[in-house]
């Protein structure tokens, strides 16, 4: 089958290797699934950076891809609840990687049906962006009328973080490009910023809790947003000892996120504030959860650009170029 693989970490050049590689067999608890898109994320270029290495260190050469959508071609003999033939989505589980690839095998509890009526490209581009969205609110355990800043919400972020967070009966206030407003107002956010004409230290209101995905000196400018008591959650900040344990991560680890997360812990503090860092983890019932709510609520994805599978390098670029509104999906079709 073709796939793509990086062989080692690059921060210079963010490309992958086209290879031939076996079929993948199938465990007992696993499926095999034949690909038929698969979203491609940020994520993906702080892998190939070996950005993330030390939060989880992958076997090399890597099968890049952290997400898909695709069809049940077989089942391992313990599995249940799946059938062949079924369209199913993912979030590949954050050791393995393998979406960029023509099949994959993985274990059924990180997988889900996918919601009736979207296309393989559009389930694809939801994975991911869904989970992270999913687990920083129940991170953050945010009460119906409190408020929520989600930090570019234009992105394909912001298309879940929004309508989930709403659900939740949230306030949101957002920012992003001029041109998406009434799509993300569509989505349900009750305040949009233009980020280039509109700081929102000075045009949205304190909040309850702050989604922060940019990371780098705008957390701390996020952190000012923050009500006494509030939590912001970061997808780009550094991890802290709260996250390593978590994660599970082993007590070296767990000592030395400590010691690297300390200043942004102490910044929070000084806002009368909790910081708290997320690596989105796959979780096949809290993706069905999310496909349930896209049905019920008829919620449409926002995909900027589609690339076909012999231009993953090309998709991977135009991520890393920002700007996209909406996610950017490899089609193998």
């Amino acid at each position: 089958m073709k796939a793509y693989q990086i062989s080692g970490y690059n921060k210079q050049e963010l490309r992958m290797q086209a290879v031939e590689l076996a079929r993948p067999a199938v465990q007992a608890n696993e499926i095999l699934i034949e690909i038929k898109a698969a979203g491609v994320n940020p994520l993906d270029n702080m892998i190939i950076r070996g950005d993330v290495k030390l939060v989880t260190p992958y076997d090399l050469p890597l099968t890049m891809g952290q997400e898909c959508a695709g069809v049940v071609v077989e089942l391992g003999r313990e599995v249940k609840g799946f059938a062949l033939g079924d369209k199913v989505f993912t979030r590949v589980p954050t050791h393995q990687g393998g979406a960029f690839a023509e099949y994959i095998a993985i274990a059924a509890s990180e997988v889900a049906l996918m919601p009736e009526g979207l296309s393989f490209v559009e389930a694809a581009s939801i994975p991911l962006t869904a989970l992270t969205a999913y687990q920083t609110l129940e991170l953050m355990q945010p009460k119906a009328g409190e408020s929520i800043f989600i930090s570019g919400g234009s992105g394909g972020l912001g298309a879940m973080a929004i309508p989930l967070a709403k659900a939740r009966g949230l306030e949101v206030y957002t920012n992003g490009n001029a041109e998406s407003r009434e799509r993300v107002l569509a989505l349900g956010a009750d305040k949009y910023l233009d980020y280039r004409r509109e700081d929102y230290l000075e045009h949205a209101p304190k909040v309850n809790y702050v989604l922060d995905s940019l990371g780098s000196t705008e957390l701390n400018r996020q952190m000012q947003l923050l009500k006494p008591g509030g939590t912001i959650v970061s997808l780009r900040g550094l991890p802290n000892g709260s996250f390593a344990r978590r994660f599970s991560l082993p007590l070296w680890k767990q000592w030395l996120f400590g010691l690297v997360g300390w200043s942004l812990d102490r910044q929070a503090k000084a806002h009368q504030a909790r910081y708290e860092f997320l690596f989105v983890q796959s979780n096949g019932r809290q993706l069905a959860e999310v496909a349930q709510m896209i049905e019920q609520r008829g919620i449409r994805l926002s995909v900027d650009q589609v690339f076909p599978f012999s231009e993953a390098n090309e998709a991977l670029a135009k991520v890393a170029r920002g700007g996209s509104q909406g996610k950017v999906v490899l089609s193998m079709e």
